[in-house]
């Protein structure tokens, strides 16, 4: 599940320098444009550092012909209201989780398909494939796609060891969305709905033995005070938040700004990938320093996870028809741009 706090771990100040310099023609006799950017996630968290800069170099890049108010932690609007808000033009733009929009779009619940992605360099090729039909269905429900950042990828936690899927039958597991619950079915495990912020308390009642979540995650609801002892990088999804905007508003910006606001977004992409990548790696070792077991799938469970992956990619094939095609054929055959990647036995 995605955690909504990461104080912990993730905290991140990089240095890296914006780009200020504008790659688009003079804007200074473009009219000034205001928007408000709500996001539902504290101050300190990467995906927000990252947003910051985003919007610093917006102004940077646009000499000031945009204005972003960021409005971070739910004071624009809750988490679950922003997509909501930015459709109807209430806000200009907004970062939500991807999966969410899968109401809107159906293309942005392939994000929820387990064990298909094995890495950073996998989660890119997926997102260049899930891209460019993304774009299409929102833009057809009035929205615009800036950039998108996964968090860390999805492990298992549980307070016994696993060698096999078998050794989770039985297991009382924690499910958070549709994806989860199916798992737990597939696997003969019993569900327990726990929301992020009830997962320690769950664990510490024990009402929970077994659960996939991010690292980051598990740092932040300290697994290491419960039963819970053994953390296996299984790399299983990277569900990713994505920026999004009104797309009226959008328009009504002139082309050299669009231009400025897109060459910010593309660096904001590249910046959030790395942070992530090295939230995850933090989180680890956190885990690992207060005596979470950082253990190595064997080959058994690897093997019967992707079977568990193919199940549900053609049930979601099954559920999108040609939308679907378009994201999982290019994606399986690396036709996105970079060759596929060979997965782990």
């Amino acid at each position: 599940m995605i955690p909504t706090t990461r104080r912990t771990v993730v905290r991140t100040g990089t240095a890296l320098a914006l780009a200020a310099t504008s790659l688009v023609p003079p804007l200074a006799d473009a009219a000034q444009a205001s928007w408000t950017l709500a996001s539902g996630y504290p101050a300190d968290l990467f995906h927000t550092v990252n947003l910051r800069q985003f919007v610093d170099d917006v102004n940077a890049r646009t000499r000031g012909a945009l204005a972003i108010d960021l409005r971070p932690d739910n004071s624009a609007a809750k988490l679950s209201e922003i997509a909501a808000k930015v459709r109807a033009g209430d806000l200009a733009a907004g970062e939500v989780l991807l999966s969410t929009l899968a109401g809107e779009a159906r293309i942005a619940g392939a994000d929820t398909i387990p064990f298909i992605v094995d890495s950073y360099g996998d989660a890119r090729r997926f997102w260049s494939a899930q891209r460019p039909v993304l774009q299409e269905a929102l833009e057809r429900r009035g929205l615009v796609v800036l950039y998108a950042v996964p968090w860390p990828a999805q492990g298992l936690f549980t307070a016994s060891p696993v060698r096999s899927l078998a050794d989770l039958k039985g297991t009382r597991m924690r499910t958070y969305n549709p994806s989860t619950v199916r798992i737990t079915q597939l696997v003969g495990a019993t569900p327990v709905d726990v929301p992020t912020q009830g997962i320690h308390q769950a664990l510490q009642e024990r009402r929970v033995d077994a659960m996939f979540t991010s690292p980051a995650t598990g740092v932040d609801a300290r697994v290491w005070d419960s039963p819970v002892k053994h953390f296996y990088s299984l790399r299983g999804w990277y569900p990713k938040n994505v920026v999004i905007a009104h797309r009226a508003k959008w328009m009504a910006l002139p082309e050299p700004v669009r231009q400025a606001v897109q060459a910010a977004a593309a660096a904001a992409e590249q910046r959030g990938w790395a942070a992530s990548e090295a939230a995850s790696a933090a989180a680890v070792a956190e885990l690992a320093r207060n005596g979470i077991r950082i253990e190595t799938p064997e080959p058994e469970l690897r093997r019967a996870l992707r079977r568990l992956g193919e199940h549900f990619s053609v049930e979601y094939l099954r559920e999108t028809g040609a939308e679907g095609n378009r994201v999982l054929i290019p994606y399986f055959a690396g036709d996105n741009g970079a060759p596929a990647t060979a997965k782990s036995p």
